[in-house]
């Protein structure tokens, strides 16, 4: 059985890709391992310079355009072997050399997932550690997941912990936080971090938007989604009483010989109890979907354009 899969993600790479794979080559000696490559749409030679290496431990998958690191990293998992699975960007940022210790700490302690944290970054301040240590800032505090750097990719879980981690969007950043809704046992070591030598950054402060977006999406996952009407029914159910108790008092009034047509607390009562009605069937659809798609749900969210294994 293959002990390791290490899923490497690479858009527009090729300039890293043989020193990469010869620094993983020089790292990993004494287990047995596959190397998964997933080249997320690049338009440079990046799938080239993997399938020079023609080597039976590599696997290349092309994706048949760019569709983010989430899903390449999906992508990856799906196809790992591995009874442990690695994974790392292709950029050289990250250093193999860290992985045998991660591997030994996931086995020692009996963890499901060992996560890294990046010593002495690397990279630009402006364009990476600023937008990095807010999106950390904001996960942090919305989740109370106390782990330091939750943009490492660098991270080694259990295939079964793994396979049931679905990413899409930007969900990659919460690797940890959906492991802990699983009920995950997690932990973090420090790891090397060296500076981009060949190709440029995709990142940028535009992504943490998109973080906070996905941020909502995760706090979901963790609080309502196997009760969503816990949050549309308590939520509906607020809207609805305060609708009816305006409704009421309008209503008293009227009796009472008020004119009360036209008035902005008619049309207030009146859309209060509309809306919290509606919240409340929102409550109970979504409740409804996620009963009957409960261990359905299979659609991927990525197409892949070739499957390459190494022969030798």
């Amino acid at each position: 059985m293959i002990k390791l899969s290490i899923i490497v993600t690479a858009f527009n790479e090729e300039l890293n890709v043989k020193p990469l794979l010869n620094n993983i080559f020089k790292a990993i000696r004494d287990v047995s391992y596959e190397i998964i490559y997933v080249d997320d749409g690049s338009t440079d030679n990046t799938a080239k310079e993997v399938k020079s290496f023609e080597d039976k431990r590599i696997k290349l998958i092309e994706l048949k355009k760019n569709y983010g690191q989430s899903s390449a990293l999906a992508t990856g998992i799906e196809y790992a072997k591995g009874e442990f699975i690695v994974l790392m960007d292709g950029d050289l940022q990250n250093d193999p050399s860290d992985i045998p210790m991660m591997l030994q700490k996931i086995e020692n302690e009996n963890l499901d997932l060992v996560t890294g944290i990046r010593v002495d970054r690397k990279d630009d301040i402006l364009m990476r550690k600023i937008p990095s240590n807010i999106a950390n800032f904001i996960i942090r505090s919305f989740t109370g997941i106390k782990i330091k750097d939750l943009g490492c990719t660098l991270k080694i879980f259990k295939n079964s912990v793994a396979k049931n981690i679905m990413l899409y969007g930007e969900l990659h950043r919460f690797i940890p936080v959906l492991a802990h809704i699983q009920g995950a046992t997690i932990s973090q070591v420090k790891v090397k971090h060296h500076a981009r030598k060949y190709g440029k950054s995709k990142y940028g402060i535009n992504r943490t938007f998109k973080v906070i977006s996905d941020l909502l999406l995760v706090l979901f996952f963790e609080r309502y989604m196997k009760k969503p009407m816990h949050l549309f029914g308590t939520l509906g159910l607020i809207i609805l009483l305060t609708g009816i108790i305006i409704d009421f008092y309008l209503l008293f009034m009227k009796i009472a010989g008020n004119d009360i047509w036209g008035k902005p607390l008619l049309i207030l009562g009146v859309l209060l109890t509309i809306g919290g009605i509606q919240i409340i069937t929102i409550g109970i659809v979504a409740e409804l979907i996620i009963r009957i798609n409960l261990k359905s749900n299979n659609k991927k969210s990525y197409r892949i354009k070739n499957i390459y294994v190494g022969k030798n």
